[in-house]
């Protein structure tokens, strides 16, 4: 009996299988150390390694490992600190007999078998299904593909490290410890509030009091949010065409008064057709996805029809300060006279989408509702990133980033017109005045969908139009370029490696 039992546990590695195991379980981000404690621990969780069974020694392990001994040696005292291992004088070192205590036999590995009852249908319970909805789709391995034309993607040449790295540390101060750490409940980090305030609405000429601000977690959180309070079936709702394909998902999980209204080479035009709304979201700085801005005038006119017809606006403020000429025009919040913009703002795009922090400033009323609304979902947004921003907008690393990415972009820009202006003469392109993105016209006769798979043959990603329009089969074919998220010197290659790629479909017509 005692034999049997024994066969079915899992064996220790020995000898060549440390070194798989190790390998298998390396990231090449943690020092060696770190690995190396990292392996142990995950074969300790995972049953590989059984309480109270030996591991070899330091000098043994290193030379499986091919490591120094004293990496060995220090991670070994490290797991004996935090209890993983249990070391026994002139013994060696042991798995501690109480590291699995507390938690259930069988673990994630031991699934338990399907009984005989009936399935669970789970369809009848939805009433909502998200995954149906249109959404931008982006490639999750894109970072592979040499010419990745994605817009409000992660740029590693851009993000400032160093400065960062220098907030986190600030951060992980003893005395801001003791402000961040504790539950907040519905509170955010004051220091964040104090910063947005002083430092960043200033910029577009908003002024708001600390009872008009909520931090979140980015802007699509904050318009969820919105919709929760304000929308429910009935609720007519106008949303740019082409536009924002996540606000309209989560206006039209609300309601079905989701209305369409185009725009032109100057952002949405102020129409009769607005008077019949509760609610309108628009995007005046950059408007989504084609880039335009909309002219001072026309956010005025906008402002006073809203008023006229007791409209809400809510402002999606974003890319509001990547302005090629240096003169971004005021956001429509900085304008409003009767409290009827709510402003919604990214505090991430900037940096890395990662970080997915934004904000709202609004009545004071709505906010307070806010809060209590955000208390229900998450309490807040991680104060400990609320600290390390707040600290890298006062040492100035916020404005600096603000510049160079500015910068950035109008080289990049700048680069990819004229390159498609060489390699594409066929596709138009919507002047924009900032921003990290061009919205491009194809011929008529080529299905962007199609484009996109044959391009990513080629090493070039791009994001397809349709999505951005509230019905599929819109006339007229277009995509989206961005380029924040690929260098200067590969843009003139991946648009001929694109406009291959065009000749290729045209050809195929």
């Amino acid at each position: 009996m005692t034999d049997k039992r024994a066969a079915t546990q899992p064996q220790p590695p020995e000898g060549a299988m440390w070194g798989q195991l190790f390998r298998r379980s390396a990231r090449p981000s943690l020092s060696l150390q770190g690995q190396i404690r990292e392996m142990l621990v995950d074969a300790i969780l995972s049953g590989i390694l059984a309480p109270g069974e030996s591991i070899p020694s330091s000098r043994e392990l290193a030379r499986h490992l091919g490591v120094a001994r004293i990496t060995v040696v220090l991670a070994y005292q490290q797991l004996a600190e935090e209890a993983f291992l249990l070391s026994r004088q002139r013994k060696g070192h042991f798995i501690h007999p109480d590291v699995l205590k507390g938690r259930t036999p069988g673990g994630a590995a031991a699934s338990s078998t399907p009984g005989e009852g009936r399935r669970t249908d789970w369809s009848r319970r939805l009433w909502l299904l998200p995954s149906q909805q249109r959404s931008i789709v982006k490639e999750e391995d894109w970072q592979r593909y040499p010419y990745p034309f994605l817009y409000g993607q992660f740029d590693k040449e851009l993000f400032p490290t160093a400065a960062w790295r220098e907030c986190c540390l600030k951060a992980l101060g003893v005395l801001d410890i003791r402000q961040w750490a504790p539950d907040q409940i519905a509170r955010d980090d004051e220091m964040l509030i104090q910063q947005v305030q002083t430092k960043i609405l200033p910029r577009r000429g908003v002024w708001a009091s600390a009872d008009e601000l909520i931090i979140t977690v980015g802007a699509q959180h904050a318009l969820y949010m919105v919709a929760d309070l304000l929308m429910r079936e009935g609720t007519a709702v106008g949303i740019e065409e082409p536009g924002y394909p996540d606000a309209r998902n989560i206006f039209s999980s609300r309601t079905s008064q989701v209305i369409p209204l185009p725009v032109d080479g100057q952002g949405l035009p102020v129409t009769p057709l607005l008077r019949q709304l509760d609610y309108l979201y628009v995007t005046p700085s950059h408007q989504c996805p084609t880039g335009v801005t909309m002219p001072l005038a026309r956010r005025e006119a906008l402002l006073e029809m809203a008023e006229a017809h007791d409209i809400i606006l809510i402002e999606d403020d974003y890319e509001s300060e990547s302005s090629f000429d240096g003169q971004p025009i005021p956001a429509l919040k900085s304008l409003d006279r009767s409290n009827r913009v709510i402003y919604v703002g990214s505090l991430s795009k900037s940096l890395a989408p990662g970080l997915r922090v934004g904000y709202i400033v609004a009545a004071p009323e709505l906010i307070r509702e806010l809060r209590a609304l955000r208390r229900l979902m998450i309490r807040h947004p991680a104060t400990f990133v609320q600290r390390t921003l707040a600290m890298f907008i006062s040492l100035g690393h916020y404005e600096a980033q603000q510049r160079r990415l500015a910068q950035a972009q109008k080289e990049r820009h700048a680069a990819l017109t004229a390159a498609m202006a060489e390699h594409a003469p066929g596709c138009r392109i919507t002047p924009v005045r900032g921003g990290g993105s061009c919205w491009v016209q194809l011929p008529d006769h080529i299905p962007v969908e199609a484009l996109a798979q044959r391009a990513a043959a080629h090493g070039v990603l791009i994001e397809p139009g349709d999505v951005f329009f509230a019905r599929p089969g819109t006339p007229g074919s277009y995509m989206r370029m961005g380029y924040q998220s690929i260098p200067a010197n590969d843009i003139g290659q991946g648009v001929k490696a694109l406009a291959d790629a065009i000749r290729e479909e045209q050809s195929e017509k």
